[in-house]
């Protein structure tokens, strides 16, 4: 649909991926090497700057093969949960994929053969398969970073700088994939769409005491009752550090956006005074 091809031509855009002619941009050239949704791109591009691509490769892999979690047969719904516990991570769900993921190879490494494998995956209720295609792709993806030439940084997961920049390469690419809960109930409304969405039920999140504020989303469900997908918890500066400038003015009216437009009002005062002179 011509709608659908103009909303993908503007995204383009606010990923610099596009020149001012409207062709690849030199940065849209690089980020066309990779088989992946273009936010994804720019996340792991990002990620050479804030120097945490091995693990953005991680989290790349695991949002682009299947789901890992299984549904859990009736009756060892919480028995599935307090296993997922064990990989859950307080800055959110991309992060708890990493522990998922470096917790099967793991596994696999003290592993000698594949039913081993097979009956670890069994015993916390993931996905043999969809791991093991994780680790096809994340193997995929570093070839075309040494092809390209481009630096792999060196493991440093669990370090509080690490987690910080690793939720600036997020929002690099999925600065368009925000949602405020509004009510402090769960009801997340999307900066962009203005639709209200609930976590999905996979979420690190979900059921918890502890519901975050403002999020980061990997992909919003409509079939799946309005809800988003991987998610992981930001501050609204973290956001206004990372989000151009013409994204951010483009955006529908709204509380969060006068949320937003104050914390860079704070932010930098004397810029915020030139824009309402202009």
């Amino acid at each position: 649909a011509p709608e659908s091809l103009m909303q993908a031509l503007e995204d383009l855009d606010y990923l610099a991926a596009l020149d001012n002619d409207g062709n690849l941009s030199e940065f849209g050239i690089i980020m066309s090497e990779f088989p992946l949704d273009p936010q994804l791109s720019k996340s792991i591009l990002a990620s050479c700057e804030f120097e945490c691509v091995d693990e953005m490769l991680t989290i790349a892999a695991m949002v682009t093969a299947p789901n890992c979690f299984l549904h859990a047969p009736p009756g060892t719904e919480e028995i599935a949960l307090t296993c997922w516990r064990k990989f859950s991570h307080p800055a959110g769900d991309h992060f708890t994929l990493i522990n998922v993921f470096n917790a099967f190879k793991e596994a696999s490494a003290s592993s000698a053969s594949q039913c081993n494998n097979e009956k670890w995956c069994r015993d916390y209720f993931l996905s043999c398969s969809a791991l093991r295609m994780a680790e096809i792709i994340r193997a995929e993806l570093v070839e075309i970073m040494k092809r390209i030439e481009l630096p792999i940084s060196e493991p440093d997961f669990g370090s509080k700088e690490n987690i910080l920049n690793i939720k600036k390469s997020l929002l690099s690419g999925y600065f368009m994939h925000i949602a405020r809960d509004v009510d402090g109930s769960g009801n997340y409304l999307m900066l962009t769409h203005r639709q209200v969405a609930q976590l999905h039920p996979f979420s690190s999140y979900y059921n918890t005491r502890r519901i975050p504020e403002w999020v980061l989303f990997h992909e919003f469900s409509v079939s799946e009752d309005n809800s988003i997908r991987v998610i992981s918890e930001i501050s609204p500066d973290l956001f206004v550090e990372l989000v151009p400038q013409y994204y951010f003015s483009n955006l529908p009216p709204s509380e969060s956006k006068d949320i937003l437009q104050e914390v860079i009002n704070h932010l930098s005062p004397v810029s915020a005074m030139k824009e309402e002179q202009k």
